[in-house]
């Protein structure tokens, strides 16, 4: 599958758009207004959770989902020299903060900033030599007073994303931050267009779910499971390519980018869902991998399985690589192949099917 230039550039606008947790409402704009032509109706909750129905008068009901937020910084506390100190909105990498540039989201709008360091010189007589930790690394934003900082409009409270923008790697790799997982709203927009585009009727009607707040404990899709009650959900995420440096395989499993979506298994994964999107893959020819999570897999599947009595979900998730960093990466042919799947295994469901294991 090619990717069509409309996609692409759907992709490249919606990647660059902030849409940190809580504060979501620009990338959806975004993602709505691309599905509008391929949905029957679109829906917003409360929190800023956004779905697309295809047949929203039908009964049974099948969600697609992904998540929309990405991880940020929080303004915690303005020190009197106006430099900024920060905790986490979900699971940003002190480690990677130092020299880079970031966007306050001030009340007067973005203000520019820079995560400072001290300079390698002045680091390296000391034999304990900081090592990046939330309580040591600041912001500079050029102010010299809190009061400075202030009425650039920035204050406790406000977020920090970083600009760093989408690009294409040898032809191969889709780079950007907040691949994780923006791409997954991507991937279900495809889905949606791809079944209107090829005249699919569907006998159920499907929710093209992007939920809110993932990154800070699966709330989006906790809140939309009980708004929705889903008889089947399918969710896709982005998962650990091990196959980079000073990754440990024994524990976080064999997957790579290029290798085809990874099909998990975990006490969430429903058996009926999960082989339903095996023969899936093996009657289409889609190459996949296998992952195993032990207690919950981490992602919105575990939401949607332990609600409303339990509704019998599957996850399909995309190999990336560099986590939480502003440089995830992730190969086009995998992005292809899991629009691919969740296309194909949504023509295989029936609202018939026998979904109790006895």
């Amino acid at each position: 599958m090619k990717f069509e230039k409309k996609s692409i550039k759907f992709l490249e606008e919606y990647l660059n758009t902030a849409s940190p947790t809580g504060y979501e409402h620009n990338g959806q704009k975004v993602w709505m207004d691309y599905i509008k032509p391929f949905v029957d109706k679109i829906e917003v909750d409360h929190y800023g959770t956004a779905y697309g129905i295809i047949n929203p008068e039908a009964d049974f009901k099948v969600v697609i989902e992904a998540h929309a937020d990405e991880i940020s910084w929080y303004v915690n506390y303005i020190t009197d020299d106006g430099l900024i100190y920060v905790i986490r909105n979900g699971g940003s990498d002190q480690a990677i903060a130092p020299s880079k540039v970031v966007n306050i989201h001030g009340e007067k709008g973005i203000v520019k900033g820079v995560f400072g360091w001290p300079a390698i010189h002045t680091r390296s007589a000391n034999q304990n030599e900081p090592t990046p930790k939330i309580e040591n690394i600041f912001i500079d934003c050029g102010a010299t007073s809190k009061k400075e900082v202030e009425e650039l409009g920035i204050f406790v409270g406000c977020m920090i994303t970083y600009p760093d923008e989408f690009f294409e790697l040898n032809d191969r790799y889709f780079v950007c931050r907040a691949l994780d997982n923006r791409i997954g709203g991507f991937m279900i927009a495809e889905v949606a267009r791809l079944l209107k585009e090829n005249k699919k009727k569907l006998p159920f009607g499907l929710y093209i779910t992007n939920s809110v707040q993932e990154e800070v404990g699966l709330y989006g899709a906790d809140m939309i499971a009980d708004t929705i009650k889903p008889n089947i959900a399918i969710v896709t995420d982005v998962t650990h390519d091990t196959t980079t440096p000073m990754i440990e395989k024994k524990k976080e499993g064999d997957q790579k980018c290029g290798a085809g979506p990874v099909i998990f298994f975990a006490p969430s994964v429903h058996h009926t869902i999960r082989e339903l999107i095996i023969d899936t893959a093996k009657n289409k020819k889609i190459p996949f991998q296998r992952a195993a999570a032990s207690r919950a897999t981490g992602t919105d599947t575990d939401a949607f399985a332990h609600s409303n009595g339990g509704v019998p979900s599957a996850l399909i998730s995309l190999p990336l690589r560099y986590m939480h960093t502003t440089v995830e990466m992730v190969a086009k042919e995998d992005v292809s192949n899991v629009i691919q799947l969740i296309y194909e295994s949504l023509l295989k469901i029936e609202p018939t099917m026998k979904l109790k294991y006895h």
